[in-house]
């Protein structure tokens, strides 16, 4: 009965056969966030929130509960302040990770342990303070909490060639904040702070007008003989 027990036990604990998905599901599962910021930001029942960690708590919570329930994104899990895979000083805001079952994308094993996709977010604007860079959602003066830099120094997601960036926007609009970050990269650039360049900026992908919602993407060369990364920017107007 031990015996019969035990082995049951094993077997209940034990990761799903792994699912060989292709690289673009990354773009899929990106696609997939975004479709769920309306109706976060719109849920009667939310708490109004300004702060940036309660607002990315809510929005970890809503994550969780609608891919538990959605056919095709029910073996996901998001997860807060997940330790960098690279360097576990540093925590990412959001993780998104397989939940019981193994997934395999070019080659490369996920587990529940595993990040498939790091998110950082960040409030537009920054929150005023005389430690505060204007500019965080891109780089800091101050310190390394800027947002695209992380990715680019490999300070964040080092192993990945993908990740997101959410922009909560609670001031102006979406096309005044892509104007502004593109008007940043180019003081960043002139003023010839190392491996930034114009290539760096933001395209915008879709805006949806109604939903005050947008899609942006962004391509970087990295430092410390890191591969590039693409960053899918999630902006939300809240």
């Amino acid at each position: 009965m031990l015996a019969d027990g035990g082995e049951s036990i094993a077997r209940a604990g034990s990761l799903g056969t792994g699912v060989h998905l292709p690289g673009e599901w990354l773009g899929a599962l990106v696609t997939f966030i975004g479709g769920i910021l309306p109706n976060w930001r719109d849920d009667p029942v939310r708490e109004a929130a300004t702060g940036e960690t309660k607002l990315t708590a809510q929005l970890c919570a809503r994550l969780n509960s609608v891919s538990r329930h959605t056919p095709g994104w029910d073996f996901l899990q998001f997860r807060r302040e997940e330790p960098d895979e690279a360097d576990g000083r540093r925590a990412i805001d959001l993780a998104v990770a397989p939940s019981g079952q193994l997934i395999w994308i070019k080659g490369r094993e996920y587990t529940e342990y595993r990040t498939l996709l790091p998110i950082e977010c960040k409030r537009l604007p920054t929150p005023s303070g005389s430690d505060r860079d204007e500019r965080e959602y891109l780089i800091s003066r101050f310190s390394s909490t800027g947002g695209v830099q992380r990715f680019k120094a490999g300070h964040h997601g080092a192993g990945h060639e993908q990740a997101a960036m959410i922009g909560y926007v609670q001031a102006q609009d979406i096309g005044h904040w892509q104007a502004e970050i593109a008007s940043w990269i180019d003081g960043i650039v002139k003023d010839a702070t190392e491996n930034w360049s114009a290539a760096d900026k933001l395209a915008m992908i879709a805006h949806d007008g109604l939903r005050r919602t947008a899609a942006l993407r962004s391509r970087h060369i990295r430092s410390a003989g890191l591969e590039p990364i693409q960053i899918d920017h999630l902006w939300i107007e809240m």
